[in-house]
């Protein structure tokens, strides 16, 4: 008798996301800080739900009190309760990260896009402007911009923004350099597809890794630069909560009560370093060419 042939086994495509998913999944560090990040943005949304009290509210009565069953993070010279504006803080900073970065991809794809994508001149000239804001220090030409600007949560989203282009148009000429050779390209250029075109339908969707890295590994800078700012008085207007600032407030009394600037950097180093670490882990998904 003759044997039955065995069904040959069905191979499954796997999407290029559904691998970087599942090489993410297998980081536990990435996929702890993923939580955290998950966590901090939670609380950014629904603070008003989460604070215990009124951020903004002073019971001078309450100056200064430790931790306790009502305030577990103490209150502040004021009387506010420091739990309820690190929950607010976190709101400030998670904008200021978001929206800066947002700002800072959208003109560093376009200006990188079109270095690497026109060369010649255009490429020199935009080289050149990269070159410049990457040697220059971030924060001090933070300070100038908000100091001429003014303080304001905007202010900063422009400010920030617009100093952090550099780090993303750097990376993405040098993909635009290698993808305009590649043959869907051409294929597209012969076709009389437009430069726009091109640019937008097949240069965009794939350096979206590249930017998404980006965003996750900027975030984190862009969230000292306003405790920095706000540190020394050039962040955001009183009484918004936010971590920087509630650090520069705490400085008379930081001998007497401890707590007042420790909760708040706690806040700031756990954010920092979880979104430096799944940016990391990002990387390393992303990445074909770091994929083991």
């Amino acid at each position: 008798m003759k044997r039955k042939k065995e069904p040959s086994p069905v191979l499954t495509y796997r999407g290029y996301y559904q691998e970087s998913w599942d090489l993410l999944r297998k980081d536990p560090l990435a996929m702890i800080s993923l939580v955290i990040v998950a966590l901090f943005v939670l609380i950014a949304i629904f603070a008003p739900f989460i604070a215990p009290y009124d951020p903004d509210k002073q019971v001078l009565s309450q100056k200064l009190m430790a931790p306790c069953a009502e305030h577990w993070f103490g209150c502040d010279e004021h009387g506010r309760d420091i739990l309820s504006r690190c929950i607010y803080g976190c709101r400030v900073s998670l904008s200021v990260g978001l929206v800066s970065q947002l700002i800072a991809t959208v003109i560093g794809y376009f200006m990188g896009v079109c270095a690497g994508y026109f060369g010649g001149k255009v490429d020199a000239a935009i080289s050149f402007l990269i070159q410049v804001f990457s040697s220059l220090p971030d924060l001090l030409l933070a300070m100038a911009l908000m100091f001429a600007l003014g303080s304001g949560l905007v202010n900063l989203y422009i400010s920030l923004g617009v100093l952090a282009w550099s780090r993303t148009a750097r990376l993405i000429r040098g993909t635009v350099l290698q993808l305009k050779e590649k043959e869907y390209v051409k294929s597209c250029r012969v076709d009389g597809g437009g430069n726009l075109r091109i640019i937008l339908r097949h240069l965009l969707p794939n350096c979206i890794p590249t930017l998404i890295i980006t965003i996750t590994m900027g975030i984190p800078s862009a969230i000292l630069s306003e405790a920095s700012l706000s540190f020394l008085g050039l962040g955001v207007r009183s009484p918004m909560a936010s971590w920087g600032a509630m650090i520069s407030a705490s400085r008379d009394s930081i001998r007497t009560s401890w707590f007042y600037s420790f909760f708040p950097g706690l806040c700031i180093i756990l954010a920092v370093i979880a979104f430096n670490t799944l940016g990391d882990g990002l990387r390393d998904a992303l990445d074909p060419k770091l994929r083991k």
